[in-house]
């Protein structure tokens, strides 16, 4: 490789390991050991990645002697291949991290089923009528819970599934467990229900919403919830007191929502920069509340974010392929990669060490970052 050619890569070109599926990539998960990466496609088929780099960056950094510079140098060797699954249904199917180091995968067929980190699929865990739409696992709890789109049924460990509720004509198909497993949400129609499912299962709250919600994701202590809505923006809902606040007025569907515990600050992707807030002060009376100034603004809208669990770094995807970092508050960016196609999912290791990436040309990708570079 000449040195003209070296001068043109990029940090994704230097540190990612990167593969091609046949598909748009729809969803990712790190397992719960952070061992491997599931990566879910539109043809309804699962591919999955060893988190380990067979050419970690710090074996590729050199230091020059004279002037103390450094650089890396670029990979050697391809990357181990993808393990690819046949096909759970026609579409995108739900995905979630399930056991140590294992995934559960929603099927066509409505069986949830066991996938393996070696592409291993094993017998169904719970059945139900149609197929399955959305599923969530709670690890503390060692529970999942299960929609066909109309029933929501909760399987306890190896104790079968009993029937939690039945959104009548409304879809419900995103479900997602707080942090501790002792509450689940339900996205149904134009609006969420919550549930207490420790022990026996009872309804806590409705709450209506303005639009579908397309992503439910609670904060780190449970106390908040927010969804992202098919138009209109996303939701902020209080456990506390149950105060519903939406915050509106972007250009595009809200498809993901985040929460950086280390900034105790919330984003949501669906704008032409990167859209955070402090939870110092809510966003509760309007969108100015408590808004970080994060990243730069652009021309470009924002379809993807994933707060470091570690720093208080944010990533963003965009449309046009472009992956950025910030930190949280600043508007100074690090370019990660320039452009290339729609990005479609990002998500950090619990380590914060890898960043796993999707995009619709059905790119799938993890970034290996130098343990020295967020010091």
């Amino acid at each position: 490789m000449n040195q003209h050619a070296l001068q043109n890569l990029t940090l994704f070109d230097l540190l990612a390991r990167s593969w091609r599926r046949p598909s748009a990539i729809a969803d990712l998960r790190f397992s719960t050991d952070g061992t491997s990466v599931a990566f879910t496609s539109v043809d309804g088929t699962v591919a999955i990645a060893a988190v380990a780099d067979q050419e970690p960056p710090e074996s590729r950094i050199r230091v020059s002697n004279d002037l103390g510079q450094t650089t890396i140098r670029p990979r050697e060797k391809p990357p181990v291949p993808l393990i690819a699954t046949a096909e759970f249904g026609d579409g995108d199917v739900p995905l979630a991290s399930h056991g140590h180091s294992g995934f559960v995968v929603g099927a066509a067929s409505g069986e949830l089923l066991h996938l393996a980190a070696d592409g291993e699929v094993a017998s169904a865990l719970v059945t139900v009528d149609g197929p399955i739409v959305a599923i969530d696992h709670s690890a503390r709890a060692d529970t999942t819970a299960v929609s066909n789109g109309h029933d929501v049924l909760l399987s306890r460990g190896q104790n079968g599934a009993v029937q939690l509720g039945r959104g009548g004509t409304s879809s419900t198909d995103a479900l997602a467990f707080s942090p501790g497993g002792r509450r689940l949400a339900c996205g149904h129609g134009e609006g969420l229900s919550i549930w207490t499912v420790e022990g026996d299962a009872a309804l806590m709250r409705e709450v209506s919403l303005s639009a579908r919600s397309v992503s439910i994701r609670w904060s780190g202590d449970g106390a908040w919830l927010a969804c992202g809505l098919e138009t209109g923006g996303f939701a902020l809902v209080g456990l506390a007191d149950g105060r519903t606040s939406i915050i509106a007025g972007f250009p595009s569907p809200v498809r993901t929502v985040c929460w950086s515990e280390p900034a105790n600050a919330l984003f949501a992707s669906g704008a032409f920069r990167i859209a955070g807030w402090s939870m110092t002060a809510p966003p509760l009376d309007g969108e100015t509340s408590g808004a970080l100034e994060t990243g730069r603004a652009g021309l470009v809208l924002v379809e993807a974010v994933a707060a470091h669990p570690e720093k208080e770094l944010i990533a963003a995807g965009y449309a046009n392929g472009r992956i950025t970092m910030a930190r949280i508050g600043a508007r100074d960016e690090l370019l990660v990669r320039q452009l290339g196609s729609a990005v479609t999912a990002l998500a950090w290791s619990g380590d914060g060490r890898h960043l796993a990436v999707g995009a619709v040309d059905g790119t799938a990708a993890i970034v290996t970052f130098p343990a020295r570079m967020f010091k």
